[in-house]
């Protein structure tokens, strides 16, 4: 057994290395600053890109919309995994707060939300009337833009 681990009675072996000297955790401190950064770039430039390609994506002709619209999310989350925010984070273990849970994330919210929504569409409240009110502006749109081709 070598020197950096403990055996406590009969149990696991426990790692007295934290993992990081000084020097590693202030070059993690950097790199995170830097993909902190970065990742507020990305954010400034999503915004108004994503609302551009959710616009043009509402006027495809049907079977095609919001092509544009999940590029922008494809490209961005393939940008989310190359910056690996949060990747020294498994040089120690995390503790029992910071483990992430099955089902826990903002989607998962949405999700509960969106479900409420679509409960009152379906008894025919206020949501569905303006889901048709915005369906019939939208393929009006669409038929002027596509009488004027």
């Amino acid at each position: 057994m070598t020197a950096s681990h403990e055996r406590f009675s009969d149990g696991p072996v426990i790692d007295n290395n934290p993992g990081a000297t000084r020097w590693v955790l202030l070059r993690d401190v950097a790199v995170f600053q830097v993909k902190l950064v970065l990742d507020g770039l990305k954010d400034i430039l999503l915004s108004p890109v994503s609302l551009g390609a959710a616009a043009l994506s509402l006027f495809n002709k049907e079977g095609e919309t919001g092509r544009q619209f999940y590029e922008v999310l494809h490209t961005a989350r393939r940008l989310e995994d190359w910056l690996n925010k949060y990747g020294d984070a498994d040089r120690i273990p995390a503790p029992g707060f910071a483990v992430k849970q099955d089902g826990e994330s903002i989607d998962a919210t949405i999700a509960r939300l969106e479900e409420l929504v679509k409960r009152q569409y379906e008894r025919g409240g206020v949501t569905a009337s303006a889901k048709d009110a915005i369906d019939r502006a939208l393929d009006a749109v669409h038929d002027k833009l596509r009488g004027q081709r």
